[in-house]
């Protein structure tokens, strides 16, 4: 990958946390995260990946632009 590469996946990556944390408020706002725990447990994963994918991806950046 090059460093295009790199900044596309960490953007996309950001667009999910985003909407991610996003999701997880309203889940909590609305009590939702009681009504829903499983539900509410997933999206903990998913924002957690993403998160963890796209620090990867930033140090892979740094790697190749350093």
């Amino acid at each position: 990958m090059n460093e295009a590469d790199y900044r596309r996946v960490i953007d996309a990556l950001q667009a999910l946390i985003d909407e991610t944390q996003s999701t997880l408020e309203r889940f909590e706002t609305t009590g939702m995260d009681e009504k829903m725990p499983e539900d509410y447990d997933r999206l903990l994963a998913i924002l957690d990946d993403a998160v963890k994918q796209q620090r990867e991806h930033t140090l892979a950046m740094l790697g190749i632009v350093g």
